[in-house]
Parts: structure tokens; C-alpha cells; sequence
């Protein structure tokens, strides 16, 4: 007997009566038949949704994706231009802890409040869930210590300010600016600081800084204030000595010629004498000190009416020069 199957039917074959007796299919048959087509349906939609969630986007996954890139490119842009308003902020910093502070002799704001911190290290918990969230908290971090470096700042400037205001006449007789026309910087001979002598050749401590100039330029007052010395000084050649008042003095040695006597008023920029080689010297140059109640200070604090601050900043370079030092 054999057995023939249609699409929907069972047909055996009878050799009795030589012909094809249909069988009907049982309903556990045709259970079976279903489950089974069915399976195979849900296999193939799997297989087919797996292969396209993997390989293929959907348009709102694509268009997720493309605002995530866009995102991490703008975070990344923010935290260049951070870094960069930290350096600006930076340089301001050093300004004013370095010379305006030295110039008005208020007290320093310790580094520990200048770099403060801004919290503990939950303080950006909430932002770890978001994407790229290392990026997202860096930049944060960083914004947060902009804000609390710019707010320390604003309020040292605000002192100032408000200092200056009460100080007018101080201000016109504090040292500030250079004492021979040195608009190129290129009379920058030697700065404040231990050097080798020129003519010991031992290491020596440089009480001032050095400008070298030609025989006969003219040297200026830095501030308002009035002669207290105008003569021979050893090792100093011709030399003058301003009392500026408020503490400071200002130092002027070499002289070819002086030009102020003893207790003579002079304004700032008003020549006092002229450039030359007396002394102790190894060339024409102006030797200038700085004098803060008895001590001598760093002249290059006291310019800031001479230069922009780019020029100050290559002034400050050149004025660590240890090979030119001229007395």
C-alpha cells in the first residue's frame, strides 16, 4: 500500500481496489502541522530582526546616534576653550599675586584658595549615567573650577581697586616705569638675582637690573619724589637716590652726568641724569635698584605703566639673562 500526500490531504494507495483512498488527518496532526509552521515563522522573524537590529539602525537610533557625536564634538570644543580661558585666567593670577599685590604690599591670597577645590567626588554622580560621561565630568569639573577660580579673582581685583582708589598720590610715586627708553626691550642687559661679576668672575648677588644704552641717553625718574643723594657712590660711579615716600627708593648708578641736586622735587618721567660708564662698569649702562623700606626688591615688578602685558611678559624673560651682567 503506499501513501500519497496532497497539500492539505492523505491519499494510500488500496492494491485491492487499485485505487487512492483519501485519510483525513487527525487534529493532533493537524496541531503539530500549525505549531510547526508557526515555529518556523517566529525562527525566520528572529533571525531577520536580529540581523537588522545588529547591522542596520533604526532612524530614530541613527538620528540618536549622529546628536551623541554632535554632543561629544561640542564637548570636546568646550573643554579646549576652557583650557585656554585657564591659561588667560592664570597669567592673570601671577599679575596680580606678583605685581599688584607687590606694589600695593598686600598680603598674598595663599595658593589653597586660589585652587580650591569645588566638592567632593559625589558632587557629579548624577551625571555617570549619561553618555560619555567621563568627557561630561571633566568639563564640568573644570567649569565648576573656572567659576571658583574667576570668583577668588574678582574679588582680589575688587581689593585693589578699591585700595588705589584711597592711594592717589601713592600710586604717582610708587617706581613704574623704566628708567631709559626701552620700547623694543632691547636695553635689557641683566636682571635681579645672582650672577657671575664681570670683572670678579665670582658668583654675586645683582641688587638691581642693568640697561645698556649709549653715553649721554637720558634717564628718567621712575615716581614722584624728591632727591636724598646726588654724588660719587663707590662701585656706583655718579649716582642718585629718590625717596619716592610710602617706603620706597629708587637707585640710579653710572652716570656720565647728573642732572637733579640734593632735595630737589622730581615727577615721573622727568630726567635726573644721563647714561655713562663711572664706577665700577664694564661698559655705558644705568645700573637701577628698587628699595622697599631698606630692601631691595625685584625691579621688574615695576613697570606696569611701561608695558602691555605681552611686553612685560618678554621683559620678565629677558631679564633672567645671566651672561650680560655689567657692574
Amino acid at each position: 500500500m503506499g501513501l500519497f500526500i496532497s497539500r492539505k490531504s492523505y491519499y494510500i494507495y488500496d492494491p485491492n481496489t487499485l485505487s487512492y483512498e483519501r485519510v483525513y488527518p487527525s487534529v493532533k496532526d493537524r496541531i503539530f502541522t500549525v505549531v510547526r509552521h508557526l515555529s518556523m515563522g517566529v525562527i525566520v522573524a528572529i533571525v531577520i530582526y536580529l540581523t537588522f537590529t545588529r547591522f542596520f539602525d533604526s532612524p530614530m537610533e541613527a538620528q540618536l546616534r549622529k546628536e551623541n557625536r554632535l554632543l561629544q564634538t561640542q564637548y570636546e570644543v568646550l573643554s579646549l576653550r576652557l583650557n585656554e580661558a585657564f591659561s588667560v585666567l592664570n597669567d592673570v593670577q601671577q599679575r596680580d599675586e606678583n605685581l599688584y599685590r607687590a606694589i600695593f604690599q598686600v598680603e598674598s591670597i595663599p595658593e589653597a584658595i586660589r585652587k580650591a577645590g569645588v566638592g567632593g567626588a559625589n558632587r557629579y554622580e548624577y551625571l555617570m549615567t549619561l553618555t560619555n560621561p567621563d568627557l561630561v565630568v571633566a568639563t564640568t569639573q573644570k567649569m565648576d573650577m573656572l567659576k571658583r577660580q574667576l570668583y577668588v579673582q574678582s574679588n582680589s581685583l575688587e581689593e585693589l581697586v578699591n585700595i588705589g582708589k584711597t592711594q592717589e598720590e601713592r600710586l604717582k610715586c610708587i617706581p613704574a616705569i623704566q628708567p631709559v627708553a626701552n620700547k623694543d626691550l632691547k636695553r635689557m642687559a641683566s636682571g635681579y638675582g645672582m650672577r657671575i661679576h664681570p670683572i670678579y668672575r665670582i658668583p654675586k648677588f645683582h641688587s638691581g637690573m642693568d640697561f645698556s644704552a649709549p653715553t649721554g641717553t637720558d634717564i628718567y625718574a621712575t615716581g614722584n619724589g624728591v632727591i636724598v643723594f646726588a654724588g660719587w657712590k663707590q662701585n656706583y660711579g655718579n649716582c642718585i637716590t629718590i625717596d619716592h615716600g610710602f617706603g620706597y627708593q629708587t637707585l640710579y648708578g653710572h652716570m656720565s652726568k647728573m642732572n637733579a641736586r640734593v632735595g630737589q622735587k622730581v615727577t615721573r618721567g622727568e630726567t635726573i641724569g644721563y647714561v655713562g660708564d663711572t664706577g665700577l662698569s664694564t661698559g655705558p649702562h644705568l645700573h637701577y635698584e628698587v628699595i622697599i623700606r631698606g630692601k631691595h626688591n625685584d625691579p621688574s615688578k615695576y613697570y606696569f605703566m611701561d608695558l602691555t602685558p605681552e611686553e612685560y611678559d618678554q621683559m620678565i624673560q629677558l631679564a633672567e639673562n645671566h651672561g650680560n651682567v655689567m657692574d
